[in-house]
């Protein structure tokens, strides 16, 4: 009897511990805010106050990354087609918040609170299936619209019958054919309601027709809910942390990441750690073609690095003149002091026999008297003059024989 009263006991307690815990597991899902965002994408990341959007998540990864589409696979499951990323913090970006990419971050996420399978938009074209991510403020309505990011090139195709592929990266369709895919597709707008969640979801392609084109049977795959962040795919199960997000009130403390970088101190996509590559990039060989904009974005921040060191260069060229004036100076200083003596001797010696030379020309011209000079004068005068009146005396004549 002691024995039996015993086992009620243990077993009692045993219940009353797993309803405690059950609740307590529940209630924490159903109490988080953005910080475990902020928190649990840091060492994946560098998150940036954005002047539109407020805090976003720049991931490190390689630069053809590209959201839905490099290191995953899709799957389906009673929400619909279902993102599986083989990063590790692909639990939160790729189930919460919307992707969008701008010139100078490349890809970013912004956070949300809403958990789906994939935030993305699907289209369909004769034989093959494409989707693109939802940017930030587009609600389903909006994403369902005929053009909506039909000129935005950030869509991915394949072959409708390569779409349950799990190496699906190896099949997405050349982006040459993107266009004319596009412009002869129609929006899939199949959604699934989640009334546990109180939330919509896209669902994608009708699962009945990817069996129909591909030939083979399609499982769906149950979702379960993991108690820490984190995912992981196993025997047909998805173990994938969802909680609940709570919005922030005035009464709680407001979330922020404990690390914010600055701007100009984000890492562009070719310097940013690859840590998190799990090392299947090459099998995308379009992704390089796509993001054949982002390098140039990024390549805007290096220009105007490099104009610094141009400017730095011109110094040091400003300073090399000045070694040179500095050259001239010890040249000058190099003549040693007995060859100054000596050129200082030569010059006195020319300047005396200058002043001798002087001297003896003074002399000379003393020596010559006065009158010799003058006589030399008139004699040569004379014989002048003589010249001059026989020259008018036969012009005169001249004249006379005329008259005559």
């Amino acid at each position: 009897m002691k024995s039996k009263i015993k086992f009620l006991t243990i077993l009692l307690g045993i219940i009353i511990f797993s309803v405690l815990f059950s609740k307590q597991a529940s209630a924490q899902q159903g109490n988080v805010s953005f910080q475990v965002f902020y928190d649990e994408l840091s060492p994946y990341g560098q998150w940036v106050n954005h002047p539109n959007y407020g805090y976003i998540w720049i991931p490190d990864a390689n630069e053809d990354f590209v959201p839905y589409s490099s290191n995953g696979y899709w799957v389906n499951s009673t929400y619909g087609w279902t993102w599986v990323s083989d990063y590790e913090w692909g639990w939160a970006p790729f189930h919460y918040g919307r992707w969008d990419y701008d010139d100078y971050y490349g890809w970013f996420w912004l956070p949300d609170n809403q958990w789906g399978p994939a935030w993305v938009t699907w289209r369909r074209a004769n034989g093959y299936y494409g989707w693109s991510p939802m940017r930030p403020g587009i609600s389903i309505t909006l994403s369902f619209g005929r053009r909506y990011d039909r000129d935005r090139d950030y869509w991915m195709f394949v072959r409708d019958r390569d779409l349950q592929r799990r190496d699906i990266g190896r099949y997405y369709v050349s982006r040459n054919d993107h266009d004319r895919i596009i412009r002869n597709s129609t929006v899939i707008s199949k959604t699934y309601v989640d009334s546990r969640r109180h939330a919509t979801y896209v669902s994608g392609p009708d699962r009945a027709d990817v069996q129909r084109i591909s030939g083979k049977r399609i499982n769906p795959v149950s979702i379960r809910d993991n108690s820490r962040p984190g995912q992981k795919m196993n025997n047909g199960e998805l173990r994938i942390y969802r909680p609940q997000m709570r919005n922030s009130t005035d009464r709680d403390k407001r979330p922020v990441p404990k690390q914010v970088t600055r701007p100009e101190n984000v890492r562009q996509p070719s310097v940013r750690n690859e840590a998190t590559r799990p090392g299947s990039v090459k099998r995308q060989t379009t992704q390089p073609q796509r993001q054949t904009t982002q390098p140039q974005r990024q390549v805007t921040q290096p220009q105007r690095q490099t104009t610094q060191p141009q400017r730095q260069v011109t110094q040091p060229q400003r300073q090399t003149t000045q070694p040179q004036r500095q050259t001239t100076q010890p040249q000058r200083q190099a003549i040693p002091p007995e060859q100054i003596k000596r050129q200082q001797k030569q010059e006195v010696q020319i300047q005396k026999r200058d002043q001798i030379q002087k001297e003896q020309k003074q002399r000379e011209n003393q020596k010559v008297t006065p009158p010799a000079n003058t006589n030399r004068k008139t004699e040569t005068t004379q014989p002048q003059r003589s010249k001059s009146e026989r020259d008018k005396r036969s012009e005169e004549k001249k004249e006379r024989e005329e008259r005559k």
